[in-house]
């Protein structure tokens, strides 16, 4: 079953002589539970690719659908309310709000949805499951940068969303870090039955998913 489906998808930046096609007729689809690693030069297209798939930017032509719902046809307040819910965010440079300590960046989306019915136990279970409840009162300055990363996913995993986007989640950390996260995210789509879409450089980390879309001068050129 599908849960993302990208239909002639064209992204345009600029007008006239000035016109950038960041994406051009873009189309493929991305099965429930699947890992799927989107790969490219620098300006194919990756990062356009993920912020249409999120809802942060609107295509300039054609749909993008995420289980069943058409992105592309939302007011803003209600993709507002759509990515809270059913859309996880994981970014390289990690996204923590330096004034709150671990556990209060987890729950913060959480406190955001649902005010004070904030799902503690669930909260508690993913920390130790990644290994950072002892680190929950630690700020981010205080935290490795795999620490924080995991930090990171753990934000996302708690309102349980459907699809976690994933952009160069193991780009600032070493070979272990990064292999950690690798495996700690591979382990969300079974686990939590998630799909990950991932933005990648790493061709070691790419082969590591189920399936990878090759991106160049923003059209898919191989699926494999």
């Amino acid at each position: 079953m599908n849960i993302i489906s990208v239909q002639n998808i064209t992204k345009v930046y600029g007008e006239n002589e000035g016109a950038v096609y960041a994406l051009s007729n873009v189309s493929f689809s991305v099965d429930r539970g699947e890992f799927v690693a989107v790969v490219g030069a620098s300006g194919s297209g990756k990062s356009t690719l993920l912020n249409l798939l999120g809802g942060l930017d609107t295509a300039t032509q054609g749909n993008v659908l995420i289980s069943n719902s058409n992105l592309s046809k939302m007011k803003k307040s209600e993709l507002t309310v759509f990515r809270r819910r059913n859309i996880g965010f994981v970014f390289q440079n990690y996204s923590l709000l330096p004034i709150l300590n671990a556990y209060d960046n987890i729950a913060l989306p959480n406190t955001l949805d649902k005010g004070g019915n904030v799902n503690l136990n669930k909260i508690n279970r993913v920390m130790k499951e990644l290994g950072i409840w002892e680190k929950r009162k630690k700020y981010p300055e205080e935290l490795s940068g795999g620490q924080q990363q995991r930090v990171a996913l753990a934000r996302a995993l708690v309102m349980n969303p459907s699809l976690i986007l994933a952009d160069e989640p193991t780009g600032n950390l070493d070979s272990k870090n990064a292999m950690d996260v690798m495996l700690m995210l591979k382990t969300c789509c079974k686990s939590y039955q998630q799909t990950i879409v991932m933005v990648t450089h790493n061709e070691e980390m790419a082969q590591m998913c189920d399936r990878i879309i090759c991106l160049s001068d923003g059209k898919v050129v191989k699926e494999e």
